[in-house]
């Protein structure tokens, strides 16, 4: 009695619920089919959409009713404004310098607050998880709002912007970093640590050099969300081509706004080729 128990705990919900198919084989045997799962798994998913649109107000008729509206603004950007360009080359620039600066000071802040936060590095569990906790927070917070504090704090320009790229490739490669610290061998660093090595110097011969072209590959990838980040910070005051796509919106002016796009696009798709080149080299 207790084994039948026992095996009935074993067997999944569903097939105590939906008892499976017997088929007779054609040598007499019969063996049990499990019944599908994807009637339950359709029903659970139209139920959660229903749910979805009841909730969000969702209405189809607008998309149908509006959507010549979406099809002219969206042939208005696809007809750039040239003329324009000359405007957008500053704030691009900008764009591009807040990138930069934000992902280097960043991940260079990360590596040592991820040693500090990596459990085979310091034993101290309280440091440990009050480092976690604090990435935990920063990781938590959108971008749009860490810059719209900066923005607060610092004044509008491209400062606030910097530090809000900061602030986010800090937490992002700080988690990203202690996850790969925890995974190398500790074996030379235990060595170190033996023979008299201090934890700083133990860590910078025996386990940097294996983490370095991960912890590259991290920085590059962080800078590769970053020139796409930036590009929208203005919206909150922190500079870059945010406040020009902001603006040619509020213009209607969609044609300079293609520009503004255009422009993006390519900076975009030269640095993500770049850093996905560099990355493959590292790996």
């Amino acid at each position: 009695m207790a084994k039948k128990k026992e095996a009935d705990y074993q067997v999944p919900l569903f097939d105590r619920i939906f008892k499976p198919e017997i088929i007779t084989l054609e040598n007499g045997h019969q063996v049990s089919r499990p019944r599908s799962r994807m009637p339950l798994i359709a029903a659970v998913l139209i139920a959660v959409v229903w749910a979805s649109i009841l909730l969000t107000g969702f209405d189809i008729g607008i998309i149908i009713k509006r959507g010549h509206q979406f099809t002219y603004i969206l042939n208005r950007i696809f007809h750039p404004d040239f003329a324009y360009f000359p405007k957008v080359i500053g704030p691009l620039l900008d764009t591009i310098k807040m990138s930069i600066l934000g992902s280097v000071l960043g991940a260079t802040l990360a590596l040592p607050f991820a040693v500090v936060a990596s459990t085979n590095i310091n034993k101290n569990n309280l440091v440990v998880s009050l480092c976690r906790f604090l990435l935990n927070i920063i990781r938590t917070l959108p971008t749009l709002i860490i810059a719209k504090f900066a923005a607060l704090i610092f004044g509008l320009g491209t400062f606030a912007g910097t530090v809000a790229i900061t602030v986010f490739t800090f937490g992002v490669v700080s988690k990203m970093m202690y996850e790969a610290i925890e995974t190398i061998d500790m074996g030379a660093f235990e060595a170190m640590e033996s023979a008299g090595g201090d934890k700083f110097q133990s860590f910078r011969v025996a386990c940097f050099p294996p983490i370095l072209p991960t912890y590259l590959s991290y920085c590059l990838y962080s800078l590769e969300m970053n020139i796409r980040a930036a590009a929208i910070l203005g919206y909150v005051g922190a500079g870059g081509l945010g406040l020009l796509i902001n603006e040619r919106i509020g213009w209607r002016d969609y044609e300079g706004l293609g520009m503004v796009l255009l422009a993006l696009f390519v900076v975009v798709f030269i640095i993500e080729n770049t850093s996905q080149y560099l990355r493959r080299k590292l790996s």
